[in-house]
């Protein structure tokens, strides 16, 4: 009777998918939200978050943990929410990811759980999954729920970390959680890699990485920022100095477009424009930004390219007061591979974009005053499997533009030349080689996870190579301490 009982309860919150609707939290207007860098949507309340959750129709194959890359537990902590037990629904969040509130922030849900949700399918609209992750989490901070790491008891070896990203930072807080010693070597002065500098506020405010990096050096873990392996140590110092290294550096070499007058003033990278912009937002002071250099305000601004990162720029033009903002892509916008959301807030925002164009020249000498594009057209599918742009003859046009943003994604940089280690082995992608079952490059001992071994990625794909290497040096740690113990006897 009393089980019967509780399964007609759960029913009862939940499977409203029916008479309840999808629904975001609201967005602020459009031209009061691009005054400043805070978030552009206000939080669900608990009301509205209790409503999204009793959506879920509890489906017996999950597709949207399944698509998820952390596989969260989503039906279950939906199911928490519905009910009204936040608390536990935040442990059960947390269960599987280090950093909840900030996937519920960036990642592209309408792509991974969303995107996969039962109910989307049977055309009622998806549960509003990462917004509710976000409310659960941003809860737990208020409500003081997030508790210190559990640092575990003290196994007496150390591993260092290069890189502060997602990955890094994953890692870091489970092997401290193993009870290891860990330290964290990283180039830029915070710690966040990306979350800190990468990505505007007005995606990801900066207090919501700053309190898991706080919550981390309160866990003993030791930041060394604006260290440089091959500079402040070299690789083999590290080596020496820890029991297991991991690489996590990401990949920040800028893709360059070959075009005349590409190295004309006024043509910048999207990474140093991205980090100027959020450097300016901690108050620091950024003399390549006051000068005019990393400044949008007043110019006529083009970004070329189509990714998450090209959304970034176009908004973040938009925020320092650009007279105009043009993305140039050289697809259409069903093959873009940024974000559907990001292009309707970019263009709610004042954002022109100029479909099936290719850069042709940049124009002006010594300073950028215009983009010359050709007009493209969508042939047969390449590698990708998307429709391969091809050049229209004679259509070419030109774009004013004072800022030119290269906005082409990322490749590795030279790891083996930048830390004088010729033994690290790269693929034919410069990204670092690795044996798949343990995650360990070509040096022993030596780990790396995240874009710096898949290439650029998901800061949710980062978090999971974090997690698996931090299980997988685990092991390498306990079999290293009983050889040494065998020695020793």
């Amino acid at each position: 009777m009393a089980q019967g009982a509780a399964m007609a309860t759960e029913k009862l919150a939940m499977l409203k998918f029916v008479d309840l609707g999808q629904s975001y939290p609201p967005k602020r207007d459009a031209g009061a939200r691009a005054e400043d860098f805070d978030e552009i949507s206000d939080r669900l309340d608990g009301k509205a978050a209790q409503a999204q959750s009793a959506r879920c129709s509890q489906c017996g194959v999950p597709y949207c943990s399944t698509h998820c890359p952390l596989h969260n537990h989503i039906p279950d902590w939906l199911r928490l929410t519905a009910e009204g037990r936040l608390r536990e629904a935040y442990e059960m969040s947390n269960l599987t990811s280090t950093m909840p509130e900030i996937c519920g922030r960036i990642c592209p849900q309408d792509r991974l759980c969303e995107g996969n949700c039962v109910i989307e399918f049977s055309g009622h609209g998806a549960v509003t999954i990462g917004s509710v992750e976000k409310y659960i989490t941003d809860t737990a901070w208020e409500q003081g729920w997030v508790e210190p790491v559990a640092v575990g008891r003290s196994r007496g070896q150390s591993v260092g970390i290069i890189g502060a990203g997602p990955a890094g930072l994953t890692a870091a807080e489970y092997l401290r959680m193993g009870g290891y010693d860990v330290h964290v070597y990283d180039r830029y002065d915070r710690a966040g890699g990306l979350l800190t500098y990468g990505i505007p506020g007005f995606k990801l405010e900066k207090d919501v990485v700053m309190r898991r990096v706080k919550r981390l050096e309160d866990a003993g873990i030791v930041f060394h920022t604006g260290f440089d392996v091959g500079r402040d140590a070299s690789m083999e110092d590290l080596r020496d100095k820890h029991d297991a290294i991991l690489i996590a550096t990401g990949v920040y070499k800028a893709r360059d477009i070959k075009v005349p007058g590409i190295g004309a003033d006024g043509v910048v990278p999207a990474l140093d424009f991205l980090v100027a912009s959020n450097r300016k937002g901690f108050g620091d002071e950024v003399p390549d930004f006051d000068s005019g250099a990393l400044n949008a305000q007043g110019k006529n601004v083009v970004v070329i390219g189509g990714g998450d990162t090209a959304m970034d720029c176009v908004r973040t033009a938009v925020r320092q007061g650009a007279a105009s903002v043009k993305c140039l892509y050289r697809r259409d916008r069903i093959n873009m591979p940024g974000s559907q959301r990001e292009v309707l807030n970019a263009e709610e925002e004042g954002v022109e974009f100029v479909w099936l164009s290719g850069p042709v020249a940049v124009e002006g000498t010594p300073h950028a005053r215009a983009v010359r594009a050709s007009r493209m057209r969508l042939g047969a599918p390449d590698a990708s499997g998307r429709s391969a742009p091809e050049p229209d003859p004679d259509s070419d046009f030109s774009v004013p533009a004072d800022l030119v943003i290269k906005a082409l994604g990322f490749d590795p940089e030279d790891l083996p030349g930048a830390f004088g280690c010729d033994d690290l082995s790269v693929n034919r992608w410069g990204t670092l080689r690795v044996d798949h079952q343990s995650m360990m490059t070509s040096l022993d001992g030596v780990f790396a996870a995240g874009d710096i071994v898949r290439g650029a990625s998901l800061v949710v794909w980062a978090i999971r190579d974090g997690r698996d290497v931090a299980e997988h040096m685990h092991k390498y740690l306990k079999a290293k301490a009983r050889t040494a113990q065998m020695i020793a006897a």
